[in-house]
């Protein structure tokens, strides 16, 4: 895919956002400590998505890593193994507001992996709606091995793609899971050729940002919140989601548009 980068900004010292027209690119960049998540990567990757949720011009964000072997290893341990209790209960809603960050953006989300993918680095790509994996792609999630458990949204997200019993399994055992096995389970949603994932999960994006971005972020509420409610309250979700799209100016361009064998110019409002 040709790449064409309008600009570039750093949030922090760790975490970088790249626009490709109406893409985004949130690039974790820590590449010293395979992207380990640090205090400072927190702070930062929080700092990138309270800029990309409050972007309307964004229609879809894919999460990338600038290291070869890695897209995160998860909680920085070298960082806490100097950290007092009191240390560790102050570091809770940095680090719990770098993956609600992921999770919370409005926007289509999709995670590029490659290599390892563990712990706090597999939950930022659950907190993806899809996921994209190269052949090298080790996932898993291993805080019992280490006398915690999964604290960036693990325990709730893996469930909701795998169920229940798979979802045990995976977090009891702690054991990796490699691409091919992932692909089989339903951890990733598209797997591609090794050193392809970016490219692959950057062209996907384009695909879909040339949707409504008003609708767009409607499927995405009303897929949000309507998961795991009985039918006919999920059906009341989608009601209100179609209702905030039904008498905008992307539905009004979108209808013309096909009545007039054109492409789109969505207003996204």
């Amino acid at each position: 895919m040709a790449e064409a980068v309008e600009n570039e900004q750093r949030y922090g010292e760790y975490v970088v956002v790249r626009r490709h027209g109406h893409v985004a690119e949130l690039v974790l960049d820590r590449p010293k400590a395979m992207n380990a998540v640090s205090t400072e990567l927190a702070r930062s990757l929080t700092a990138g998505c309270e800029a990309l949720g409050a972007d309307p011009g964004v229609r879809v964000t894919v999460l990338t890593s600038t290291h070869e072997r890695a897209f995160c290893v998860g909680a920085d341990l070298k960082e806490r193994n100097a950290f007092s209790d009191a240390d560790l209960v102050r570091q809770r809603p940095t680090a719990r507001a770098a993956y609600t960050g992921v999770l919370d953006l409005p926007m289509p989300t999709i995670a590029a992996v490659h290599g390892f993918a563990l712990g706090g680095g597999f939950e930022l790509a659950l907190a993806c709606d899809l996921i994209v994996a190269d052949r090298t792609a080790v996932l898993g999630l291993p805080e019992v091995s280490v006398g915690v458990i999964p604290g960036g949204g693990g325990t709730q997200l893996l469930p909701r793609r795998v169920g229940a019993a798979r979802a045990a399994e995976l977090i009891f055992t702690a054991r990796r899971v490699d691409a091919a096995e992932a692909r089989e389970l339903g951890l990733v949603d598209e797997l591609v050729a090794e050193g392809s994932d970016r490219e692959e999960a950057l062209a996907l994006a384009a695909r879909i940002a040339a949707n409504s971005p008003v609708g767009l972020r409607a499927a995405k509420r009303a897929l949000r919140l309507g998961h795991g409610l009985d039918l006919r309250a999920g059906l009341e979700v989608e009601d209100a989601a179609w209702r905030s799209v039904a008498f905008s100016g992307d539905r009004a361009e979108g209808v013309a548009a096909f009545n007039e064998k054109r492409k789109p110019q969505w207003p996204g409002e």
